[in-house]
């Protein structure tokens, strides 16, 4: 059989990093970095946050913009990384903006969002009142790349969220389960394979279609009164397949595939929420739409 290799290419460092997970049993080396900040040996990333403004504890909401936003990164992701581009962009269009770590396993550094996909819910709940008790605001806004775009569906639905948060935001978000190109079925033909690597990371396996997670997540419906959605998904997502799988349904949601946006843009799944300035715009109107403008091809540019 002869498998893609994109999407395998995208599912061997995972498991490479399970296996050294498994494999080391001391505990961190360095405490865990504050909100949005990574270790002092990668002077760029720090630099970078600082210089971006985000996770600034003493930042006030504004009349135009009365929330904060949360960004809630990918699977593999970190606070830094996946936000290098859109937590400026938004920063410098005067929102406070903040992002967390969640899903870490011990042992292994700057590659998040492995743990219990539940359990990382409960993690960003416990952000979320940080953020409002920080910022004054009673509630927030969530955009949330992958993993970071579904999960929080969990908390908002079974943990109280839906009180806290005024929308969601899902950027090629996981909300109904992946085949990761065909890479499911073929790990299900192997006995154990499945619980196996759901072990060592439970939040792969956890996002994989007909996992005990999505049972729950999806047992009621796509969403909660009160609560605004948007969904941006790309046709050429090979993390997340199909990419309709991350649309939902309901009340108070919108879902918009990138390429109805531009034609011309042929962001992945890693793309789409790290360096995408089209979908940097129209993260813009998912969040202030009484202010919304057209997203084009022209957004990567002046947007």
């Amino acid at each position: 059989m002869k498998l893609p290799w994109r999407p395998l290419r995208t599912l061997l460092p995972a498991l490479a990093l399970a296996l050294s997970a498994a494999a080391l049993t001391a505990p961190e080396a360095a405490a865990a970095p504050s909100p949005g900040s990574r270790p002092a040996t990668d002077s760029r990333a720090s630099a970078a946050t600082v210089s971006s403004g985000w996770n600034d504890y003493s930042c006030k909401p504004s009349a135009a913009h009365p929330r904060p936003v949360v960004l809630v990164h990918g699977t593999m992701g970190n606070s830094v990384d996946n936000w290098l581009v859109l937590a400026p962009y938004l920063k410098n269009r005067g929102y406070c903006v903040f992002s967390l770590d969640y899903g870490k396993l011990p042992g292994v550094p700057l590659f998040h969002g492995l743990g219990p996909v539940a359990k990382s819910a409960e993690e960003l709940s416990a952000y979320v009142d940080k953020v409002r008790t920080a910022t004054g605001a009673d509630k927030v806004d969530l955009v949330g790349h992958s993993q970071g775009g579904a999960m929080p569906r969990y908390y908002l639905n079974f943990l109280g969220g839906k009180d806290k948060v005024n929308s969601l935001t899902g950027i090629a978000p996981n909300n109904h389960g992946t085949t990761l190109s065909g890479l499911v079925t073929l790990m299900d033909k192997i006995p154990g394979a499945r619980n196996a690597l759901g072990g060592l990371t439970p939040g792969l396996t956890d996002q994989a279609i007909g996992s005990d997670y999505l049972k729950r997540l999806n047992s009621v419906p796509d969403t909660v009164p009160g609560v605004r959605y948007t969904v941006i998904a790309t046709k050429y997502d090979e993390v997340v397949t199909p990419y309709t799988s991350g649309y939902l349904s309901g009340p108070g949601v919108r879902n918009v595939l990138l390429q109805e946006l531009c034609s011309l843009d042929f962001s992945e799944h890693i793309a789409i929420g790290t360096v995408d300035r089209v979908v940097a715009h129209e993260v813009l109107n998912a969040l202030d739409p009484a202010h919304a403008t057209p997203t084009t091809c022209a957004s990567a540019v002046t947007g």
